[in-house]
């Protein structure tokens, strides 16, 4: 090892002179550097000393290090030599404690004598006095002598578990001296019963007690308090030496709050003095006095009972929840043994509304208290309720309708024209939402989200009366149809029908403004949007009924235009015009936007009726003479009955499509030269791109001047405009099937 660092050293030593003879020649290369030869030589000799007086420093404190560490080697061998020898002798010395612990025997049997002498003569007056110790406890508990009761009880009681600790000590225990010892002292737990009875009745009657004498109640918490602490003290005895006191521990503070608990129950229970059968209204009676009776008790829990409970009882916080739990406890039985009728109000308005109300809980001695409580009852039992609520609603709004349809029905097959008021005011509509409101009104009492389940829940009724609704409309038209003299006043009542169907509309109008608020108008917008297009169909529909007996006594009348007798008669028309004019005189109890419909609905049916007639071939004008003539009577029906209905509609904004523009359309084919059919078929074409080729035919044949290969050919050529969606009136024309086959 030496030689290899003499090998370092000589390899460190001619590095350092090679650096140093490169630095030397790197330094005179430059001219001038060689007059400053002495300056460089004494800065080199500074820096040489400089660095020397470093290493040497550094040496010194290394060695200084190593001399300290030396130094505590050294008085560390010192101290562990002094250990191992102190260890040598405790060894030594161990080896004599077990004959030591044999010698001592004695000794330890005369101090456990003397530790049992010593116990016995301090318990000598409690063992010799047990007896009557006892009988005047027992006196003191008939007094009503609490505290002294419980002094000479604990007396008794620590000279037994003393007595008791002493024989557990020894090793080698007697069970008989136990036994006997415990039967000497067994009044003891007599007495310890006794004293818990009596307790017990004066928490039983606590808010009682707490009014004539809260002395007495204050008397027994401290009892309960210092038994706690004997409690304590029992137990961690029991973790210290295994033995625990006979009936330790007694656990007063918990059997305490259970017997406030029970009576807090049959507080509850016992308000109820009556049932369904006694009373209508018993639910009512006992939710009222329920409320009286909390409202009472808690004031006076937090006025009278927390003075005198320990702060760590919390007992007004306690009160209140053994209040709430066992009133949910018994509102819970009585829901399970079924509610009928307004006794679901009565049970979601104490839940909802009444008991966090300031009637009750809220109240602003108590809120402070109860402001963090839970629901009355559990959701999942609440949300049955509310279903049993609203499905009871529901039977009674079942049931309701029903009676008030089977009024309506009656009245409708009656002998006895119906009043004028009827018309107009309605009964069943009037009724059926009446009785939504009377609903509503009652939830609005009880809670929104109520309400607003009620809303829905009364529109959706609403909307499935009118299948029964429908069903009976239908049955009354059959009826008459089936014979006519059946119904008497078949217009009439029919009219009110269709008035029902918009009255039915405007009242579900005025109870959405009712509940427009953001809340409501979210949840059931598009439940009023399908009440509406729901009795808006159903009005049309009883509108068509309506027109259906109009156009029964018109069909045999349209069979007579456009027939051979047509040109050269006015009856067919002169009567339609007079029954439309009739029917209309009756037509004018409907509501407005009824009658407008009606008008809108006859106007339509009537020109419907007339082209059907008009291409029904029927009749062949053989010459252009008798198309000009018939054209020109065409136009002048066609221009009377626009007079008349422009007189009979009431809606004054004119329509994109004239239904009778079509009709002199088609008259302006059939009284236009040969030249010009062309041209005004086309116009009927870009018109009314709908019609069918099978129409234009049949328009044709009417000029008899035209041969089937001509009318053919002129229809064939005509251009059709581009596909257009927009139906006509010519989409709806139906003809008869006896009518000659058109085809060429």
């Amino acid at each position: 090892m030496s030689s290899s660092r003499g090998l370092n050293m000589r390899e460190w030593e001619s590095t350092a002179k090679a650096s140093a003879t490169a630095k030397i020649i790197n330094m005179f290369n430059r001219p001038g550097q060689l007059d400053k030869i002495d300056q460089i030589k004494q800065r080199f000799t500074r820096k040489k000393g400089s660095v020397e007086a470093l290493l040497k420093s550094a040496m010194q404190q290394q060695l200084d290090g190593v001399r300290t560490g030396i130094n505590q080697l050294h008085s560390c061998l010192e101290q562990s030599k002094e250990i191992n020898s102190d260890i040598k002798i405790t060894f030594n010395l161990f080896s004599e404690v077990t004959r030591l612990f044999e010698s001592l025997s004695d000794v330890r049997d005369e101090n456990m004598r003397h530790s049992q002498y010593v116990t016995a003569r301090e318990n000598l007056k409690h063992i010799f006095t047990v007896p009557d110790s006892v009988e005047k406890t027992k006196q003191w508990i008939n007094e009503g002598k609490l505290l002294h009761t419980h002094q000479c009880l604990r007396d008794l009681e620590n000279s037994r578990d003393d007595l008791l600790f002493e024989l557990h000590k020894l090793p080698n225990q007697s069970p008989h001296d136990k036994s006997l010892l415990k039967a000497y002292f067994s009044e003891v737990e007599v007495l310890s019963t006794l004293l818990e009875k009596q307790l017990l009745f004066v928490l039983s009657r606590t808010l009682n007690t707490v009014r004539k004498n809260p002395a007495e109640l204050v008397t027994v918490l401290r009892i309960i308090k210092r038994e706690e602490k004997a409690d304590e003290m029992a137990l961690k005895q029991e973790k210290q030496t295994g033995f625990v006191p006979p009936g330790r521990p007694k656990r007063w503070k918990q059997m305490a709050f259970n017997i406030l608990e029970r009576s807090v129950e049959s507080r509850i229970e016992g308000t109820q003095v009556e049932e369904r059968q006694d009373n209508k209204l018993w639910l009512i009676r006992y939710l009222e006095l329920i409320r009286q009776m909390i409202s009472e008790d808690l004031r006076v829990v937090k006025t009278l009972c927390q003075p005198c409970f320990p702060p760590e009882y919390k007992i007004v916080e306690r009160y209140v929840t053994m209040y709430h739990k066992s009133l949910s406890v018994h509102l819970q039985e009585i829901i399970q043994n079924g509610l009928e009728g307004n006794e679901y109000v009565t049970m979601l308005s104490m839940v909802f509304k009444t008991y966090h109300s300031e009637e009750m809980l809220s109240h602003p001695d108590l809120v402070e208290f109860t402001k963090n409580l839970g629901p009355l009852l559990p959701p999942a039992l609440l949300e049955r309720l509310i279903a049993c609520y609203l499905k009871d609603i529901e039977g009674n709004y079942i049931e309701w309708m029903q009676n008030a349809l089977k009024s309506e029905r009656e009245e409708w097959r009656s002998s006895v024209a119906p009043d004028s008021d009827c018309y107009t005011r309605t009964a069943a509509p009037i009724i059926i939402f009446q009785m939504i409101n009377q609903n509503l009104d009652v939830a609005k009492t009880i809670s929104e989200e109520i309400t607003l389940k009620m809303l829905i829940l009364s529109v959706e009724q609403v909307i499935k009366f009118r299948d029964s609704f429908r069903d009976a409309i239908i049955e009354f038209k059959n009826k008459y149809f089936e014979d006519r003299k059946q119904v008497l006043y078949f217009t009439q009542y029919m009219i009110i029908i269709v008035n029902h169907c918009l009255q039915f509309v405007e009242l579900g109008n005025h109870l959405e403004k009712q509940y427009s608020s953001s809340l409501f108008a979210t949840h059931v917008g598009d439940n009023f949007n399908r009440l509406r297009g729901t009795y808006i169909q159903l009005r049309n529909e009883a509108g068509n009924f309506l027109l259906e007996e109009l156009f029964i006594d018109l069909d045999q009348h349209f069979e007579k235009l456009l027939n051979s007798q047509w040109l050269t008669s006015l009856d067919s028309l002169e009567t339609i015009y007079a029954t439309l004019e009739d029917y209309f005189q009756d037509y004018n109890r409907l509501a407005e936007a009824n009658y407008n419909f009606i008008a809108e609905q006859a106007r339509y049916t009537v020109a419907k009726r007339y082209l059907t007639a008009m291409l029904s071939r029927r009749v062949s004008f053989k010459t252009f003479e008798d198309c000009t003539k018939a054209a020109g009577k065409i136009e002048k029906e066609v221009d009377r009955l626009t007079n008349l209905f422009s007189n009979l509609c009431r809606n004054t904004e004119m329509k994109d499509d004239d239904e009778f523009e079509a009709i002199v359309m088609l008259s302006e084919v059939i009284k236009s030269d040969d030249d010009m059919i062309s041209f005004e078929l086309h116009r009927v074409l870009e018109k009314y791109p709908d019609i069918t080729e099978d129409q234009l035919l049949r328009l044709l044949n009417l000029r008899g001047d035209l041969s089937r290969s001509d009318i053919k050919e002129k229809v064939a050529n005509v251009d059709r405009p581009k596909v257009s969606h927009r139906s006509s009136i010519f989409k709806s024309l139906v003809f008869p099937k006896n009518v000659m086959n058109l085809t060429f």
